[in-house]
């Protein structure tokens, strides 16, 4: 399968206007917001596409997070707010250092969607168990990561829970794993795409991306929940 790197400068500066844009969106919440917002990670990233957990509530909600709707609209997405705010406000920060490559040893079952409980618990909500939201998919399909840093990659492992697995009742383990890419090392860019193919999959599912990074041993673990259909 052919790797696809790093899309178009005008790809990139379209990225870039959308970023703006909501950026702007963020700085009009109402000021009560302020007080349980601290300020986003300036130099990570994210797999935005389809989105890892914290990602797609902080894109889905990070203007209206106080909304009380959100209990009964995205309730996976609303334990995660009221867990710990600052979550979802770095989205871009869910990493450990320093793992020597050892992510399942630095990685318990039932702690793979948090890091292993990184960054002091912040993002242990993202290891609830429950309906998370999810993006639509077939059996071949991309991933799109956004590096705000350009820390570049050693590489990426991209997993997906096998046929059966219910991850609205199950906490994720590495043996309901399959690993289905592994990409060599990536320059730096601000956007990466990474093809995937799978077979024999329907319904809900997620995908696990390990991303160790090239400027130092650090490591993003990210979930993003995807329907195959």
């Amino acid at each position: 399968m052919e790797d696809t790197t790093t899309r178009t400068t005008e790809s990139t500066a379209a990225t870039g206007r959308t970023w703006a844009a909501r950026a702007l969106v963020l700085a009009s919440a109402p000021l009560v917001a302020l007080t349980t917002m601290a300020a986003p990670a300036s130099a990570h990233g994210s797999i935005v596409d389809p989105a890892s957990r914290n990602y797609g509530c902080w894109e889905r909600w990070g203007s209206d997070h106080l909304n009380p709707d959100m209990a009964q609209e995205d309730p996976m997405c609303w334990q995660a707010w009221q867990d710990n705010p600052n979550a979802m406000w770095n989205w871009n920060g869910l990493y450990r250092n320093n793992v020597g490559g050892d992510h399942q040893g630095q990685i318990p079952d039932g702690t793979l969607c948090s890091g292993g409980n990184t960054e002091g618990g912040r993002y242990d909500s993202m290891d609830a168990v429950g309906p998370w939201q999810t993006t639509d998919v077939g059996d071949d399909f991309t991933l799109h990561l956004y590096d705000q840093a350009q820390h570049g990659a050693d590489y990426f492992r991209v997993y997906v829970t096998e046929q059966g697995f219910d991850p609205t009742s199950q906490a994720l383990g590495w043996d309901d794993l399959e690993l289905v890419e592994e990409t060599g090392s990536r320059p730096p860019a601000l956007d990466t795409y990474i093809d995937v193919s799978t077979s024999g999959r329907s319904g809900q599912h997620i995908v696990f991306t390990i991303w160790q990074a090239s400027h130092m041993d650090q490591v993003y673990y990210l979930c993003s929940d995807v329907n195959f259909t």
